[in-house]
């Protein structure tokens, strides 16, 4: 049975930043989905500890005065976040996550931040660690596509229902639905085993950063923003004794 029509574990956040070194948990997602089974949400509202930007407010409807009223300590929530996803890779379970180097560097920063295992901390595989990004996905299948790349872009491309963007909940079901579009309407991919799909957006990820660092920096006003691009993935690794 191909790795789309498997169980997935779809994640999602929304932040107070676009800087995953700087952003702070407001929502979390964790819904399992497909494999034949019923859907098993999680959800998170956590007070990050400092001021949500009116700018991040605007995008996901949690102002600062929200999150304190609705939201729990953040060490907690992350705390169970990085639990929840530890259970569901050690299950065999791959996460699903538009963008997952932002995603999953965000909860990597924020356990360092709380003084909390990581999720590399408490769960390594020297063979595997499977994630599912449908971003990277479609920007190697199909390269040449004009427009944005955006999860709405994406549901609209390939005919996904999204019943509310930067709503964590709705977008990690709807990532979870592009990424069963794309092995469903690519034979490529689904014919790919989990492991080789895993280890193909590797590369993928990285090729596709060397391209926008070398778009950046031969666009006038835009050299500045090549530094900024990143190549590893699904996560950017820290740098010694950040976060302490």
């Amino acid at each position: 049975m191909s790795w789309h029509l498997k169980r997935m574990a779809a994640f999602d956040l929304e932040t107070t930043a676009a800087d995953p070194e700087e952003a702070r948990i407001v929502t979390a997602c964790i819904v399992q989905v497909g494999g034949g089974q019923p859907p098993q949400p999680a959800t998170w509202v956590a007070d990050p500890g400092v001021e949500i930007p009116e700018e991040a407010a605007k995008i996901h409807g949690y102002s600062t005065e929200r999150a304190r009223a609705e939201g729990r300590p953040a060490a907690e929530v992350i705390e169970e976040i990085t639990a929840a996803l530890g259970q569901v890779l050690a299950h065999g379970i791959p996460i699903v996550a538009m963008n997952a180097r932002y995603d999953l560097t965000v909860l990597d920063r924020e356990c360092r931040r709380h003084g909390l295992e990581t999720l590399l901390d408490r769960y390594v595989d020297n063979v595997i660690w499977p994630v599912i990004d449908p971003f990277v996905i479609d920007k190697q299948v199909d390269k040449f596509r004009r427009g944005s790349r955006t999860l709405t872009a994406l549901c609209e491309h390939y005919k996904v229902k999204l019943d509310g963007a930067h709503d964590s909940a709705a977008d990690a079901i709807a990532a979870a639905r592009v990424a069963w579009r794309l092995g469903a309407t690519r034979p490529e991919l689904a014919a790919m085993e989990i492991e080789a799909l895993h280890h193909a957006q590797i590369k993928w990820a990285a090729d596709q950063a060397a391209g926008l660092r070398a778009y950046f920096a031969k666009t006038a006003g835009k050299q500045h923003l090549a530094e900024t691009v990143r190549p590893e993935w699904p996560l950017i690794p820290a740098q010694r004794g950040e976060g302490e």
